[in-house]
């Protein structure tokens, strides 16, 4: 192989390596992580935003603890301020809801909570530092505004 073979290959190898490196960093820009998680029960580790299609998820980090309350669970919060109850933390067998598929009547997510739904009480909170739509509230927003045409 001549030198000048070597040298188109390495930098069409090269090439190739920048431009999967620039797609990666497209896809990650679809997860969005909140704060920290805060509250009296519930002060570590985050959540993480994600969608696969036309399913929005949210999953904690490796370094959340699950709050030691009989019944916690899920729980977003919208721009309008509409609160809603999702999946437990811990289900059957030791097993753990850590990724959830967000509901599609859930347009857009401003913070995660963890709620203990025994106790009726706020165990912990998470923020976005901008709200996130979901697939089904940018489905809603463009009918909107193909309405208004």
């Amino acid at each position: 192989m001549s030198a000048q073979s070597v040298f188109k290959l390495g930098l069409l190898s090269m090439v190739a390596a920048t431009g999967l490196f620039v797609a990666a960093n497209a896809f990650a820009g679809d997860a969005h992580t909140t704060s920290k998680f805060e509250g009296v029960k519930a002060n570590s580790g985050t959540a993480t935003h994600g969608r696969s299609g036309n399913n929005d998820t949210l999953t904690w980090s490796e370094d959340f603890k699950i709050p030691d309350t009989p019944a916690p669970h899920w729980q977003v919060v919208d721009t309008k301020g509409n609160v809603y109850l999702l999946q437990r933390l811990a289900i059957k067998g030791d097993k753990q809801n850590r990724t959830i598929t967000i509901p599609s009547y859930v347009h857009d997510v401003a913070k995660v909570q963890i709620w203990c739904a025994y106790a009726e009480v706020l165990l912990g909170e998470a923020s976005f530092p901008k709200p996130i739509q979901t697939a089904s509230g940018e489905r809603m927003h463009n009918d909107s505004m193909a309405m208004s045409r």
